[in-house]
């Protein structure tokens, strides 16, 4: 692993970035509302293409990566979500009015066809990277706490920036993505394809197949990353509300309290992908824990209005996603075969982006209602996500995680090859038993005692 930790670092700025370039403008949304003199749907559509774009084409980025290398579909990717937060950040800086609003959406929309092509690529090419399952979990443990990291900083950066020009973050993004992209382009090595990259058709009988032998535990782990997103935003989204309306806390501070409980997401992020191993039984259990905690935390802040308890009790449920996510991303890695990984991890990627996508206009239509009710759903949502943990993930003892229908299949798998085993060793004893019994024919064959030869008498 130490031979290519340049390699994870190069990697590890993709999702940092990619975080940035979308979370960066949550805290300047009503400063972007006054520039442009547009209504607050408007600003909102800002992050949903973004997010709606991503969603839609990660499936096919995942695919291409199957059939193109991982590395062929990053670097594009990264120069296409350069140039869309360029077009953003040129739009606000020269034009006003509807006619910035509808190029800065543009923007948007290219940034969101490169964000679908970079992050979620970076986790199937860190399973291909490592034979190691040890090896591998501890690098997805990293790649999703620099994802955190992005988290914790994305709203602290974006604040500070639009104090000095509300467009500054627009800006900031084709810079970030050009030094992600010369790290990637110089430090990045990907290993070699040995096998022959398949057709479409096979590409879609193969997928067909893995969901129907392993469906119901890659949909249980797509549903749960899915959950884990929508209780992130969609307090966050909360918490950036109720700190504003109610504590007049704006800018750089508001960034800093909304960055305590993304600290702690990330904190528990890498501390479980270092501790995780190549466990899958550690990886289901410690989900679960981390998702029993998180249910618990909202059930009980749904009991108190207080905006100290709800930052002090989701600080402590962040962490439990954060221990989550890293089991979530190496279950779904170790999963799949490096043929279809791409794209199995890809529509995982699209689900937590769904997540996304549905926290904050969620909250925001319950917001209005009473507190338990708004905590309550947000607990419940998480118990549902523990419970397909429990249920739905059932490593084997050797490891992998599967469905009964899977056991069953691994189970005949492994009787084949040990009938088979048993049967080339039985032959093979056949075979050399077979020759020594030759050899005992052919010496008992060839051995003829010699006569006694006696001296003729010279009587």
């Amino acid at each position: 692993m130490s031979d290519k930790k340049w390699d994870l670092v190069a990697l590890a700025s993709i999702p940092v970035i990619m975080t940035l370039g979308n979370s960066m403008l949550i805290p300047i949304l009503p400063q972007i509302e006054r520039e442009l003199k547009v209504s607050s749907f408007k600003v909102s559509m800002l992050i949903t293409v973004y997010a709606v774009v991503a969603i839609l084409l990660i499936p096919l980025a995942g695919y291409l990566s199957d059939r193109f290398g991982r590395k062929a579909v990053i670097i594009p990717s990264l120069v296409i979500a350069a140039a869309g937060g360029a077009v953003a950040g040129i739009a606000a800086w020269f034009m006003s009015g509807n006619i910035a609003y509808w190029t800065i959406l543009g923007g948007r929309f290219l940034q969101g066809v490169g964000a679908a092509g970079a992050f979620p690529i970076v986790i199937p090419l860190v399973g291909d990277m490592f034979k190691n399952e040890d090896e591998v979990s501890k690098s997805l443990g990293i790649i999703e706490t620099s994802n955190t990291f992005g988290k914790v900083l994305s709203p602290i950066l974006g604040a500070a920036l639009a104090v000095w020009l509300w467009y500054s973050p627009f800006l900031a993004i084709p810079v970030l993505c050009l030094i992600s992209l010369v790290l990637v382009v110089f430090l990045v090595k990907t290993p070699k394809r040995k096998e022959k990259p398949p057709t479409f058709s096979e590409f879609v009988a193969s997928i067909r197949d893995v969901l129907k032998v392993k469906g119901r535990w890659l949909y249980a782990l797509f549903a749960i990353g899915g959950i884990c997103m929508f209780l992130i935003f969609g307090v966050l989204y909360y918490l950036s509300e109720t700190l504003e309306s109610e504590f007049a806390l704006k800018g750089v501070v508001k960034g800093l309290v909304l960055a305590i409980p993304l600290a702690s997401l990330c904190l528990a992020s890498f501390l479980a992908g270092k501790w995780i191993g190549k466990n899958k039984s550690r990886m289901k259990w410690l989900g679960f824990a981390g998702l029993a905690l998180v249910t618990v935390s909202l059930g009980v802040i749904g009991m108190f209005d207080n905006i100290y308890v709800v930052v002090g009790l989701f600080t402590l449920g962040s962490a439990g996603i954060g221990a989550a996510l890293p089991c979530l991303d190496t279950l779904i890695t170790e999963g799949v075969d490096k043929k279809q990984r791409g794209t199995i991890t890809a529509l995982f990627s699209s689900m937590r982006f769904i997540g996304v996508s549905l926290g904050p206009p969620v909250v925001s239509l319950l917001i209005g209602s009473h507190h338990f009710l708004l905590f309550g759903i947000l607990a419940a949502s998480g118990a549902v996500g523990g419970l397909l943990t429990l249920l739905a993930v059932k490593p084997e003892k050797k490891g992998e995680p599967t469905s009964g229908s899977d056991e069953k299949q691994d189970d005949q798998e492994k009787q084949d090859e040990e009938d088979k085993h048993g049967y080339k060793e039985k032959q093979d004893g056949q075979d050399k038993l077979g020759k020594r019994r030759v050899q005992e024919s052919e010496t008992d064959q060839g051995y003829r005692p010699s006569p006694l030869r006696r001296k003729k008498s010279p009587y």
